[in-house]
This record gives structure tokens, sequence and C-alpha cells, in this order.
């Protein structure tokens, strides 16, 4: 069991690193909105096969918590898609894919403030680490850019797509109870309306490129493999070992995105982005692991050593 839930996330995190080379292989040959809608366009078309049947018997739900899901799907899925394939436009995968790694220590920062979730000093330690490398990769190994606001815009872009899907991440403690298909369907088409704006004003503003054969090999990669495949194998992997540890496997994002970016598209490796990567990863695993005894503590023992530490 604990094998096929661990094939099914390697799996889901080397799809979700492959989309950072995707978003890069797409300059030029897909624009950015133009890429979010098919994407979207194409999912939904996939879905709904699958989720149909589902959606409709939890339709009240759906019903009742419309404007949740609509949030989720257009903050989660439009919005920071938006962002992260501009982004590319300016900077590199491998950059993007180092950012990426922010996310989890962005999400025990954003539960502790809205939700009162605590941590321990190891866990603030790894904060402290995980942000020193993205700032090491946002300023690209010079931390004199921040002092003359030097920052590459793509980077500085993608901290913002960072910051949002974390609290995206967050936000999916709001969800309604409902079945994984419905769920996804629901957010998918939520994504498919709110991206129609977004392309809208890039036919308006003149920038729109229709996708030629590269394009659209990079739309059917990102429909498929970085939105329905990737989901539906993260929830099986979920459902085999957990919540908790399958969320460990987000950290290996990173990695796959920046060996996918230097094998596929060719980008030089630099030493700051491997200090970057260490800094990153170690924060991340620190703090994770501090979190994996927090959560093998016995309620009672944990109140016992909050007391304490008050």
């Amino acid at each position: 069991m604990h094998r096929h839930a661990y094939l099914f996330l390697l799996l889901t995190t080397l799809l979700w690193g492959g989309n950072s080379v995707a978003g890069k292989l797409a300059v030029d040959h897909v624009s950015p909105m133009m890429l979010v809608f098919l994407r979207w366009m194409l999912a939904v078309a996939i879905l709904l096969p699958i989720g149909w049947r589902t959606i409709q018997e939890d339709w009240p739900v759906v019903r009742r918590h419309w404007l949740v899901l609509a949030a989720l799907g257009a903050s989660g899925f439009t919005l920071f898609n938006t962002i992260f394939y501009t982004a590319l436009n300016y900077t590199t995968a491998i950059n993007v894919s180092i950012e990426q790694a922010a996310m989890p220590i962005l999400i025990i920062v954003a539960n502790f403030i809205f939700f009162r979730l605590r941590v321990n000093w190891a866990q603030i330690a790894g904060v402290v680490l995980t942000i020193a490398g993205v700032i090491l990769t946002a300023c690209h190994g010079d931390p004199r850019r921040l002092l003359t606001l030097e920052l590459n815009f793509g980077d500085a872009i993608m901290l913002v797509a960072v910051i949002l899907y974390s609290g995206y991440s967050v936000g999916l403690r709001l969800k309604p109870a409902m079945r994984w298909q419905s769920l996804i369907l629901a957010m998918s088409i939520a994504a498919l309306i709110t991206s129609l704006p977004f392309l809208l004003w890039e036919v308006a503003a003149g920038t729109v490129v229709v996708p030629d054969a590269r394009g659209w090999t990079v739309i059917v990669y990102t429909a498929i493999g970085a939105s329905v495949v990737s989901q539906i194998t993260y929830i099986r992997g979920n459902e085999l070992i957990g919540a908790n540890r399958a969320g460990l496997f987000i950290n290996l994002v990173p990695i796959f995105g920046t060996l996918l970016s230097v094998l596929i598209v060719g980008e030089t490796f630099q030493l700051y982005q491997a200090l970057a990567l260490v800094l990153v990863l170690g924060g991340i695993g620190l703090a994770e692991y501090s979190g994996r005894k927090m959560a093998m503590t016995p309620p009672s023992r944990r109140a016992e050593q909050q007391e304490g530490a008050t």
C-alpha cells in the first residue's frame, strides 16, 4: 500500500515540477492568459465525464457554498497560474521552482496567524532558512539588489504568486464536505470562467499569442498532467497514507523542477541557486521534522508542553 502511495505522490510532484518547464517552453509560443484559459477549458472537458454524476448528487452543497468554491478556483487555479506563466517570461524555470518551495513555510505562518496553530522554535528556524533561500534566489545571489530595488520582475511577481497559492492552501480548510470529483470539477469550472476576463484583456492589449504546435503541446501537458492526473494521484496518495505524510512530498517539486529545467530547457545551474535550494529544502526539512514530532505527541502531553512554554 505504501509503495503505491509513494509512486502516486512521486508522479504528482514530478508533474508539478514539470509545470515550470512547460511554462518556460510556452514563451513566444502561447501567451500566458491564452495558456491559462485553454488549460482549464481542456481540463474541464476531461473532468466532466469523471465528475458529472457526483456533482449532480452534490449540487445542494455546491449551490450552498458556491462562493467559497469560486474563490478557491479563482485564486488557486486562475490567478496563481496567470502570474506563474507571466513570471516565466522574465525569469528562469529554476528560480520559479525554488521560490515555490517557500509555500509550505508560508502555510505554517498563515495557519498560525488565522487559526492559531502553534509552532516551535525548530519550525521558526526552518521559516528563517527558507525565507533566506527565497531572498537569495530573488536577488540572483547579490543581496545589494535588495537595497537598490533591482529585483528581477519575474522573480518579484512569482513571490506574489507564492503568497497567493499559500493563502489558497490555507483557505482549503473552508472547503465544503463533498466528493473529490465534484470539488475538482467545481473549482475547475470556476477557474475557466474567471480566466476569460484575463484572456479578453490580453486580446484587447494586442499581446495575445495564438498557440502553435509547441504551444498546444504545452497546453495539453498542463491540462492533463499538471491539472487532472496530478490532482487524482495526489488525492489517491492522501487516501493511502494520510494528508500529513502526503503533504511532505511537495518538497520534491523544486527538486524536480530544477532538474527538469537543466535537462530539458538547458538552463545553467548557478552556484547561488544551489545554495538557495539547500537553504529552502533544509528549512522545510527542519520545520516538518519538528512538526511531525509535535503531531506524534499525545494531545495531553502537547498541552503540558504548551503550558510550560507559556
